[in-house]
């Protein structure tokens, strides 16, 4: 199994979106030495924000391509690649005014590609990215599963529509939350996010074994 892992948030080591998504991936790894690991570490190496070259780089023949546009879709290519490769995508993110980073934002738009990862037809849009297994690991200060604050939540809304939209359906979400609340909160919220990763590599681990 091939594993993508993408990091977001600007907090680095204090982040704890990726400090669980990081242990995720690596559980997996363990669980399963011929599982293969990728990390697109999104902050350490942030995807250019998509602009003129790129929005006509991608419609334009690659023969035909300047070098700056040939320079930026090769960009979103890498990233597309690595993508397709995936059997299992886990994306961690901070919950930065009621949505994600901005940095996985860039990644979104560089893998939202038509004719690439999403097509039109008479039918309407096809997404082309199948297959894989999602995880979402999102990290907020806040409550933002329930009660009133839900309608806050820009982030898990998003996600889904746009990977659904590129044909990815089975997404799960592991949520680090009420980080803001104090000590204790940040403990149980770890332990509460520990434990669902721990449950899943667990599954999945028997699955494989199973197969």
């Amino acid at each position: 199994m091939s594993i993508l892992l993408v990091t977001s948030s600007p907090r680095g080591a204090a982040s704890h979106s990726t400090r669980i998504a990081t242990e995720f991936a690596e559980k997996l790894v363990a669980a399963d030495p011929s599982n293969t690991l990728v990390v697109r570490d999104l902050v350490a190496n942030p995807l250019p924000h998509i602009d003129t070259d790129y929005a006509t780089g991608i419609y334009t023949p690659v023969d035909a391509r300047t070098p700056r546009q040939a320079e930026v879709v090769g960009v979103s290519d890498i990233v597309l690649d690595e993508l397709f490769a995936a059997d299992t995508v886990i994306l961690a993110t901070g919950f930065i005014n009621f949505n994600i980073s901005s940095t996985l934002k860039s990644w979104v738009d560089h893998i939202s590609r038509s004719g690439k990862s999403f097509s039109y037809g008479e039918g309407g849009p096809k997404g082309l990215v199948t297959g894989k297994k999602v995880y979402i690991v999102l990290a907020s200060g806040g409550i933002y599963s329930e009660g009133a604050a839900v309608q806050f939540d820009h982030a898990i809304p998003y996600l889904r529509g746009v990977l659904g939209f590129l044909g990815m359906t089975d997404v799960d979400v592991i949520r680090i939350e009420g980080v803001g609340m104090g000590p204790d909160a940040v403990t149980a919220a770890l332990a509460n996010a520990t434990a669902k990763v721990d449950a899943v590599v667990a599954k999945t681990a028997s699955a494989q074994i199973a197969a």
